[in-house]
């Protein structure tokens, strides 16, 4: 996941995208829990924390022994005084609490959602009920599955329509 200026994205954004979108849309936030230390499993992070050295800043706390980034760190602060106790303070970085509230504008997309639906296609990518009429890349609803592969997708879905319009060129003859 990448933290940008104006939010967050990537391969785990886009693979939620729909449903934090539709919560977004519904409830004006939605909250997405994440990992600030991956590599790291909960008993093991306790642990560090506790060993960590008397003395030290919570911040070299956080940097040594937890292993955090400067952005994670940061991230930690925001949401207020850390918890005192090593176990909290590992849970809460297994499991930081990220509010999401709001989407990029269209201008600013780099995929979109919607488009047309493949229940509405036919096994050469041919809309059913308009016949002749193909449909590939951006013009499908496939919430970006790619992880940021949407020329390739685009490329392939291209060909696959393409196949098809020969297809249904050859049985009109």
């Amino acid at each position: 996941m990448l933290f940008r200026s104006y939010g967050v994205e990537g391969g785990a954004i886009y693979a939620l995208s729909s449903a934090l979108r539709e919560a977004i849309e519904d409830q004006g936030s939605a909250e997405l829990l994440i990992d600030l230390r991956p590599g790291l499993n909960l008993a093991d992070l306790t642990k560090r924390l506790k060993e960590a050295r008397k003395g030290e800043t919570r911040a070299n706390q956080l940097r040594k022994a937890a292993g955090l980034s400067p952005l994670a760190i940061s991230l930690l602060r925001e949401i207020g005084p850390l918890p005192e106790s090593h176990e909290s303070l590992a849970h809460l970085i297994k499991s930081y609490p990220l509010q999401l509230t709001g989407i990029q504008s269209l201008q600013k997309a780099i995929s979109t959602a919607g488009g047309v639906k493949f229940a509405d296609l036919d096994e050469n990518l041919m809309i059913a009920c308009l016949p002749g009429v193909f449909c590939c890349g951006e013009m499908l609803d496939w919430e970006a599955p790619t992880g940021g592969y949407l020329l390739q997708a685009s490329l392939s879905s291209g060909r696959w329509a393409a196949e098809g319009v020969k297809k249904w060129l050859l049985n009109l003859k």
